[in-house]
């Protein structure tokens, strides 16, 4: 795996103050409420906050008023009536011994988007990142982002603020969120709320309360250590805190050289003398080269002979994804350069560098090509392209295999600042309960429409757990939301749909067990709880990269799955999943729910089917199933699909896209979804827990 898992999800510093202290004799409101929020219609809605106890509360919506006293504790809370979906902006006033007004408030249905580096990633991080970006003048839409924050015990409010989706900010929005809200919000003219809250690299775990984990089985060791936190957390951030601004210090060096026209010009400059660099090779990170743990400048640098033949011509410089900043030279001048370390720009850590050099600066004879490389977190370098996609080669004749120079090889290196090791994060945003704690609890119970999901990849180590645990998140989730007064109905098993692990890793040569196959399975089977649904991301995954970039099909599916089961629309939402199977001599044939106007094997014969006999010998791995699974050749037959291999006479049972990448798993319907992944042999579920609520 290219990148750390949690990359994406990293902060700094955790701020647990404004939890803990609560200002009296004014109102005080959540911080879920705010100007530009969206409430949700068509039920009522919950309005809380704290003031001196007996204080005496007034809310006023448009024409709905409500009126209340803080009890002893300083807690009030008020239900407004229902109220449609309205897009004309509202004011939202509380009033008791001060007067609080938010702005620009408009009624329509919000959504909980949750999970880890998958729903945090930003839409700038996507394909057609500017266009979309530029095409995100849509104010019905409004974003909250929860601030990042774990804590050992549950807390009463979040930290945040709402955004009106615009060109200027949708870029840092939840990709998966805001393509499943423009989605929905185009088919229903009718404004949408996300509250994204999501952290990278984490665990179904940590988003489950203390009181639900407590009642699964196998969670003692998760429960022992969030108890483990206990008081001596707020002493262990206070002494990061202090490290962190050490460390703080040296980074600032770090950024200052970014704009040093005379470093950039001495590393640059063609002149230099480079014969003291070490040699390193490319493409791959420097810390598999001889450099662990090092962030900071490394200068890399490359001599090339130009021909004549290509003086004065314009030069494509093909370099592959650099991790994470680059600015690239030709004979000292600047030609190219992705990512900024002020203001702190990363997020092209995994694209290809395609730069020109423009023909003025293209004479024959020798070149130097630098590269400045800037890394502050993981693994660093030009890391992720193939050798055959680096090269030089001119514009007009750049597929020409023939006319390339090869920038793949060996280049001189220098480490120019390399930053001392960031201080440990003390934190653990895997640890039992701390992000429901942190995350989630403070925004109960704010009304939704429902939530989605995509999580699951930091669960691959416990995958049949994960079945019993996903499941339970989910009702826990819904249990809390409708306590109190369940006349707000925002709780009664709210929907909630999420979506199924991307292709990701090498394609199997033959057909194997491994680990993300069992929590696509477990989060199939979390379909048996009500008004759910998924989304598949099965084929648009990418084998080199756990964050697949094409989120716009991952929210367009999403907002299919709502649509149908949230908003009771008719429409085809699911691929073709599996029902039923039935041996057939050396044949097996399978029968599918859902598949819309008809089976389609989309680009050729259908690819992924594996088939296994009653022979118990597994020379491929399978022993402990029992069963020896070989590829095997899979026919559409009306609205089944007929399955064999030469050499199994009494098959016994059949898989589909079982592996950690089916690649080229091709079975669809007529109406474009793809193919759930199924296995007819679930061997292990017996001896797994069931009871997920």
């Amino acid at each position: 795996m290219k990148r750390n898992i949690l990359k994406i999800g990293m902060i700094g510093l955790v701020a647990v103050s404004f939890f803990t202290c609560e200002i009296r004799a004014d109102v005080r409101m959540p911080g879920i409420f705010g100007d530009h929020m969206v409430l949700q219609r068509d039920i009522k809605i919950p309005v809380w906050g704290w003031a001196d106890a007996g204080e005496d509360v007034t809310v006023t919506f448009g024409d709905k008023n409500a009126k209340t006293k803080a009890d002893a504790d300083g807690k009030w809370r008020v239900d407004l009536d229902k109220s449609a979906g309205k897009s004309e902006p509202q004011v939202l006033t509380v009033k008791g011994k001060n007067t609080i007004k938010f702005e620009d408030v408009l009624v329509g249905d919000v959504w909980i988007c949750s999970g880890q580096s998958n729903m945090a990633m930003a839409v700038g991080s996507c394909i057609n990142a500017e266009a979309e970006a530029k095409s995100a003048d849509l104010p019905q839409i409004r974003h909250f982002r929860v601030r990042n924050t774990m804590l050992p015990a549950a807390a009463s409010d979040v930290n945040g603020s709402w955004e009106v989706a615009s060109p200027a900010n949708v870029s840092g929005w939840t990709a998966v969120g805001f393509f499943f809200g423009r989605d929905l919000h185009k088919h229903l003219n009718m404004p949408i709320g996300l509250i994204n809250t999501s952290w990278g690299g984490t665990r179904v775990e940590a988003w489950i309360s203390r009181e639900k984990l407590a009642t699964l089985p196998g969670t003692e060791g998760d429960l022992k250590q969030l108890d483990g936190m206990g008081e001596s957390f707020d002493k262990v951030m206070d002494q990061h805190k202090k490290n962190a601004e050490s460390f703080l210090v040296e980074y600032r060096k770090l950024e200052a050289l970014e704009t040093d026209e005379a470093h950039l010009k001495k590393y640059s400059d063609p002149a230099l003398d480079d014969s003291s660099w070490k040699d390193i090779e490319t493409p791959g990170n420097w810390e598999a080269n001889g450099h662990p743990a090092l962030d900071g400048e490394v200068w890399y640098r490359r001599t090339v002979d130009i021909p004549a033949s290509w003086a004065g011509k314009d030069l494509a410089l093909e370099l592959g994804p650099i991790d994470e900043i680059d600015t690239s030279y030709f004979n000292g001048e600047k030609v190219g350069g992705m990512g900024t370390i002020k203001p702190l720009d990363t997020s092209f850590w995994n694209v290809p560098r395609h730069y020109v050099v423009p023909g003025k600066l293209v004479k024959m004879g020798k070149a130097v090509i630098a590269m400045r490389i800037v890394d502050q977190m993981g693994q660093g370098g030009p890391w992720g392209g193939e050798a055959k996609d680096m090269f030089l080669a001119p514009v007009e004749s750049k597929d020409d295999l023939k006319s390339r120079i090869s920038m793949a090889g060996k280049w001189r290196h220098f480490v120019a600042f390399e930053l001392p090791v960031k201080p440990g994060d003390p934190s653990n945003p895997n640890t039992a309960s701390v992000l429901f704690n942190g995350m989630i609890n403070g925004l109960i119970p704010y009304a939704i429409k429902g939530g989605i999901w995509y999580q699951g990849e930091s669960n691959s180590g416990n995958a049949y757990e994960y079945r019993v645990r996903f499941p339970a998140m989910i009702n826990d989730w819904r249990a809390r939301w409708n306590q109190g007064d369940t006349s707000t109905g925002s709780g009664r098993d709210f929907p909630f749909f999420w979506v199924q692990l991307a292709n990701f890793m090498n394609a199997p040569e033959k057909p194997e067990n491994s680990e993300w196959p069992v929590v696509r399975e477990s989060q199939n089977k979390t379909l048996s709880l009500p008004n759910t649904g998924t989304g598949l991301a099965i084929d648009i995954g990418d084998a080199k990269d756990i964050h697949p970039r094409n989120k716009q099909e991952v929210g367009r599916r999403l907002a299919l799955s709502a649509l149908a089961v949230a908003y009771g629309e008719k429409l085809e939402y699911s691929g073709p999943v599996y029902k039923s199977m039935k041996v057939e001599g050396d044949t097996i044939r399978i029968s599918f729910d859902h598949i819309g106007k008809g089976l389609e094997a989309k680009g050729g014969e259908l690819k992924q089917f594996a088939i296994a006999g009653d022979d118990p010998s597994s020379p491929n791995g399978s022993a402990a199933a029992g069963k020896n699974f070989v590829w095997a050749k899979a026919t559409i037959d009306g609205d089944t699909v007929v399955v064999k291999a030469d050499g199994v006479k009494s098959p016994v049972a059949v898989r589909y896209a079982w592996a950690n990448n089916p690649e080229g798993c091709n079975l669809y319907h007529k109406d474009g979804l793809p193919a759930n992944p199924f296995r007819t042999d679930d061997w292990q579920v017996a001896t797994q827990p069931s009871d997920a609520r």
